[in-house]
């Protein structure tokens, strides 16, 4: 098979205007992160002439966000609905003279696509390329995935087995099909052979080399019509399972899941990533010691599976079925679902398919349990070889049946950032060992903002530093560490991302919870805490790189380390902390003017100048009157209720009187909620509602709310 690059020079009409572009393209690069005035959600048609060509012939789209048609001088060829997935149309016999491709792509809402609300920008466009596949007339058919070709690594007990699957063209129907199996030095470890019509092929191992997170060992599987095409794959051999009580096993060895999320895109590009860019992003991932990613929300780039494939990096891979259910999206989820795992269940790196994202976040709709356990048994029907997942609201009980629908599961909680403090952390998972000691789960979501301009000596939660990240980040690492029996986390998230709806912390249109900057130039003091817990990398690192006027007087000066001792200098001053990870050196003294602070151990060393000051500039901390979601909840930290502040004790009407929530439900909900149904509710007191059995709500969600309401007074 050949394949043809079609990337450059197409024509793009556009918002009434026409443009001359390559591919890949997406027309939200900009107004996608800007968070000004919403952005561009609409119809654009992409067109170019293709020369003539013989032989077989496939378009192959590698994604158009997020539903797409094709035509061909004028007739459609096929329409797409998803925009994640690649999807192919045949055009042999079209192309014996020069024609004119169309491809149509729309990102405005759609209530019949997936996803139709969620904290990411939905960029539009071309934006992973187009390429023409060329073939002889016997050929694999690369309408599924791209080859034709599928191999799943079994475990037996007396050895292993390769089972393949594959797709050949009806020519190619009655013709001998030769697969063989090469190992990374390209030594002969298996063969076998049948009729292009059999469809399945089986390869014996008695021990290949194992694929591991330390040691990513891949095979290649090379298949062979006689007298037609050939196509390739890299496999790998792995096994894995969990426990409730011990965690995840990788290939019999217990391995605790060091895992960070990733969103697609980055600053001035959106999601239309170069090779280049992908590859820095797995840097960066190794780097800071993580041995997973979880490839949120929905399917990600196969190059970039591949990366993962290569790296050692164990993938989480979803689906965008997130936030608001709906009955009507259902065949569009499980046809999303479909896609993702035929297209990508080749890469060993792979190790479960989630199916759902916080669900139950705009609350748990008719219906929604069957649709879970649907989009489950298809996953199952596909791929019997990994278990599946879902990632559950902090709302949504344990107690919820919806917990029993997958095989191991994730929970997403951000006590100490949108709710509660540290403390609830530790009280919900005390809770769930109590109410779901069977269940096998992870913390697959995590996090606060962290904007790099702003700096604290004495942070807290909203206040959107950099040096508030750190702390959340370093209380959560110990409560994980601590849990055994927790399979794994996922911080959210690795890098910055587009979300052109948030309007925090003086930064519009973009989440800024990354360990890592929008544009990959700076990593922020929580990548180093990562770094600190989980990578083998020695080194030492002064946090606060960009904290240097500091007021002169006694402060704390933090490194984190991977060692075991680390040395501090500055001036005059000396001293030796032993320890791990994080080590805080307090009182040490600051004079106005430079003081030049350098930390040592062995030959590892790091230094940071900082200017002593009177007081510290006004642009480290967040303007007055910038938009936050997040309080200070350590304000509220209190079991006892303060009368001249909300409680869940009050009714709703005392509350709606409030100016402050007001613009809360301005800004959050708009004119959604109907007049009739705020009427129905105004005599109930807010407690009343949250224990009602649609709601579902428990004490501890409850006390949460509490712990809000009282951080407005009356």
């Amino acid at each position: 098979m050949q394949r043809i690059d079609l990337n450059e020079k197409w024509r793009l009409e556009l918002d009434g205007r026409a443009y001359d572009v390559d591919l890949p393209h997406t027309w939200n690069a900009i107004d996608g992160q800007d968070g000004k005035d919403g952005y561009l959600r609409t119809r654009g048609v992409y067109s170019k002439t293709l020369e003539p060509q013989n032989g077989v012939c496939y378009l192959e789209v590698r994604a158009a966000n997020s539903v797409a048609e094709v035509r061909l001088d004028g007739e459609k060829l096929c329409s797409h609905e998803g925009g994640y997935s690649a999807f192919w149309t045949e055009l042999t016999g079209r192309l014996k003279k020069a024609a004119r491709l169309e491809i149509a792509v729309d990102n405005s809402p759609n209530e019949a696509v997936y996803p139709t609300m969620a904290d990411f920008t939905f960029y539009g466009g071309l934006y992973r390329g187009v390429s023409l596949l060329v073939c002889p007339e016997k050929h694999f058919l690369p309408t599924s995935n791209g080859t034709g070709i599928w191999a799943t690594a079994r475990k037996k007990e007396s050895g292993w087995e390769l089972a393949i699957d594959f797709e050949v063209s009806s020519a190619a129907q009655s013709s001998d099909v030769t697969f063989t199996l090469k190992d990374a030095e390209g030594q002969e470890a298996g063969v076998a052979k049948v009729k292009g019509s059999a469809g399945h092929a089986v390869i014996t191992l008695a021990r290949p080399h194992l694929w591991d997170v330390d040691d990513p060992y891949l095979y290649t599987l090379t298949g062979s019509i006689e007298s037609g095409d050939a196509a390739s794959i890299e496999t790998g051999f792995r096994y894995f399972s969990f426990d409730a009580d011990k965690g995840f096993f990788l290939n019999g060895r217990h391995l605790k899941i060091k895992g960070v999320s990733r969103h697609q895109d980055r600053e001035g590009v959106g999601n239309a990533l170069t090779p280049e860019m992908q590859e820095e992003d797995i840097k960066l991932i190794k780097e800071v010691g993580a041995n997973s990613v979880r490839l949120a929300h929905y399917q990600h780039s196969d190059y970039f599976y591949t990366l993962c494939d290569r790296a050692g990096l164990l993938v989480w891979a979803e689906v965008p079925v997130i936030s608001r259910f709906s009955q009507k999206r259902q065949l569009n989820a499980l046809s999303q679902l479909k896609e993702l795992i035929i297209q990508a269940k080749n890469h060993p790196s792979i190790f479960t398919w989630s199916i759902s994202n916080e669900i139950t976040i705009a609350g748990e709709n008719k219906g929604l349990k069957q649709a879970l356990i649907q989009l489950d048994s298809l996953a199952k029907s596909l791929d019997d070889s990994r278990p599946t997942v879902m990632a559950a609201v902090t709302m949504c009980p344990a107690e919820s049946e919806l917990n029993s629908v997958t095989d191991i599961l994730g929970y997403n909680h951000y006590f100490g950032w949108y709710v509660g403090t540290f403390r609830d952390l530790d009280n919900w998972m005390a809770k769930w060992r109590r109410v779901a000691p069977d269940k096998k789960l992870c913390l697959s979501e995590y996090g606060a903002e962290g904007i790099v301009r702003y700096q604290n000596s004495a942070p807290v939660p909203g206040d959107y530093s950099e040096s508030y990240q750190a702390v959340y980040h370093e209380n959560y690492m110990e409560r994980i560490a601590a849990a055994d029996w927790l399979w794994g986390s996922y911080v959210w998230n690795m890098f910055d991302f587009g979300s052109a709806a948030r309007n925090e912390g003086g930064v519009r249109g973009r989440n800024n919870k990354g360990l890592v900057t929008f544009d990959r130039s700076i990593r922020k003091d929580a990548f180093y805490v990562y770094k600190a817990w989980w990578s083998e990398e020695p080194f030492v690192k002064i946090a606060g790189e960009r904290y240097l006027k500091r007021k002169a007087g006694a402060s704390e000066i933090k490194v984190y380390a991977n060692v075991d001792m680390v040395r501090l200098e500055v001036g005059d001053h000396r001293a030796e902390l032993a320890g791990a990870h994080v080590f805080k050196f307090e009182g040490v003294p600051i004079v106005k003017g430079e003081n030049v602070i350098k930390v040592t151990s062995g030959e590892l060393s790091d230094t940071l100048v900082i200017e002593g000051v009177e007081e510290e500039p006004a642009e480290y901390k967040l303007p007055a009157g910038a938009e936050s979601f997040v309080r200070n909840w350590f304000a509220s930290d209190s079991d006892e209720i303060d009368p001249t502040r909300f409680s869940t004790a009050d009714r709703v009407r005392e509350l709606l009187r409030n100016e402050e929530v007001q613009a809360l439900i301005k800004k959050f909900v708009g004119n959604k909620v109907p007049k009739f149904l705020l009427a129905l509710v105004k005599p109930f007191r807010v407690r009343t509602l949250l224990k009602l059995p649609f709601v579902k709500l428990d004490e501890q969600m409850i006390s949460m709310i509490d712990r809000y309401l009282q951080t407005i007074k009356k």
